[in-house]
């Protein structure tokens, strides 16, 4: 069980394409679409050899324009190729990791990764975060910021659009009793009563609780966090 999600409005998947693995042939945006399941728009293409296919819909990007993925593309908003190909200072987002597996990186509403250096075979991406790490040269990546900018600024307005979401009420833990919560019970406005904050199964709320040592942490050059 997990708390506090639950009851949301129905969805229907809506298979993106993040390899973008159509080669050298050219695509045409018919409709820019809505996707419940992720908070940017997607765009469906309409390519020459009859296929179709969504991808994320950058910033910019309108019914009618032409896209393409491929070594030969134009560096221009929509088109995927690979990072080697991009000059320094490109806004780009779908990013793979490695390459072929698909973009994995900057796939958010307002996403958008900067090429900053070129060093042995790698590229110096900024991310949306602040962390700067290395990916393959190989890996590709679509030009552009992702679109739907304004989405931070939006607010839900009401209560009954949370649920919709699928977003449930969350209780305090110091207004429930003690059965339910660890910080539970007590007179009054009563603190947590105890040396440290806890979740409600007991578990220690601050600090270190993730392994530090990860095998991609040489790529990171730059933490997010000072």
């Amino acid at each position: 069980m997990v708390r506090h999600q639950g009851g949301q409005h129905k969805r229907y998947i809506r298979l993106v394409d993040f390899k973008r693995n159509k080669f050298d042939i050219e695509g045409k945006v018919v409709a820019i679409e809505y996707d419940p399941n992720r908070t940017c728009d997607i765009a469906l293409i309409h390519y020459t050899d009859g296929d179709k296919r969504y991808i994320l819909a950058p910033e910019g990007l309108k019914v009618g324009d032409k896209i393409k993925s491929g070594v030969q593309s134009d560096v221009k908003v929509g088109n995927a190729l690979p990072m080697a190909n991009m000059p320094l200072g490109t806004i780009v987002h779908n990013v793979e990791l490695t390459p072929g597996r698909g973009g994995q990186m900057a796939r958010g509403a307002g996403a958008g990764a900067i090429v900053t250096a070129r060093e042995a075979g790698y590229i110096h991406l900024k991310l949306p975060s602040g962390e700067v790490r290395m990916v393959s040269e190989a890996s590709y990546a679509t030009i552009g910021q992702v679109g739907n900018i304004n989405l931070k600024n939006e607010e839900l307005g009401k209560a009954g659009r949370s649920r919709h979401k699928g977003i449930r009420p969350t209780v305090r833990g110091t207004a429930q009793n003690p059965r339910s919560h660890p910080h539970g019970g007590g007179e009054g406005r009563s603190g947590i009563g105890m040396p440290s904050p806890k979740t409600y199964a007991g578990r220690k709320a601050v600090g270190k609780t993730r392994h530090p040592k990860k095998y991609s942490n040489k790529y990171i050059l730059q933490r997010r966090k000072k």
